[in-house]
């Protein structure tokens, strides 16, 4: 089946110059699950038969791209955090802002920033003043394109409303809906790295990076925390996912704002 160390290490670099994805910033248990997969898929018995294949194939290394990242989302996933979001966090940003200035950082097929979106319209339906931004990146160019296109079905707003579905969305003939341009235009789609270091943009309100780094080690997670907090207006939000916790290496650099949600402020 799959041979030697070298083979492997060899692999990775070509997937690094083809693809641009560091594969040393990730565990490389998780590089090989993903690249197994594929292998297992695609007929290859061992790392060096299949990195032949890689090289010559296109097609396969947009499919290895799609399978080194994480893309698991819903409109409104995890309720209690965007009720948080929209009942506490997004009134007191324009109340004391008058603007808002919002980054979902690893944002996969839009879900979660159109999320922002709808709630943020909601919110400002009788006001026209308040301009708004949604950062939204990902490093992953297919779910990019899905993600400007705004086309989802009726399962992934199983946690929105009928008012909420037919005032953001156009019901289109296929059954599928398609998000609404008003929410479009508050949102600006682009491929980003995380672990390049840099941020897409500063002066940000809040920072939302959920459920991305389940597979990073804990150095890089803590190399995020650090590289969000520049980027953040003083006081700022950071949120992350349910599941992830703040280093001891990087928590003087925030305060808790809602610890069981992992929602924090920017000190």
């Amino acid at each position: 089946m799959v041979d030697s160390d070298a083979d492997f290490q060899a692999l990775t670099r070509t997937i690094q110059k083809i693809l641009g994805f560091q594969c040393g910033s990730y565990k490389e248990d998780y590089i090989k699950r993903r690249v197994l997969s594929r292998m297992r898929i695609t007929g290859k018995s061992d790392f060096k038969e299949y990195n032949t294949y890689f090289l010559s194939n296109t097609d396969e290394q947009e499919h290895l791209r799609n399978a080194l990242t994480v893309n698991v989302t819903k409109f409104y996933r995890d309720k209690e955090v965007f009720d948080i979001v929209k009942n506490e966090i997004i009134p007191s940003i324009i109340a004391e802002k008058g603007r808002m200035r919002i980054w979902c950082a690893g944002c996969s097929t839009g879900e979660e920033p159109y999320t922002l979106a709808l709630i943020i319209s909601d919110a400002l339906r009788l006001r026209t003043d308040v301009p708004v931004t949604i950062f939204a990146s990902d490093i992953d160019r297919e779910v990019l394109k899905k993600a400007r296109e705004g086309i989802y079905d009726k399962r992934s707003l199983e946690n929105l409303t009928e008012t909420q579905i037919s005032r953001h969305f156009n019901h289109l003939e296929n059954g599928k809906y398609q998000v609404k341009d008003h929410l479009k235009s508050m949102i600006r789609f682009s491929q980003h790295d995380l672990l390049g270091g840099r941020a897409v943009t500063n002066f940000l309100d809040m920072v939302l990076c959920r459920n991305v780094t389940i597979y990073f080690t804990e150095k890089q997670k803590d190399d995020l925390a650090r590289m969000f907090h520049p980027a953040l207006v003083p006081e700022g939000y950071y949120i992350m996912g349910k599941t992830e916790f703040m280093g001891r290496e990087v928590e003087d650099l925030y305060t808790p704002y809602n610890a069981l949600q992992k929602i924090y402020r920017k000190k």
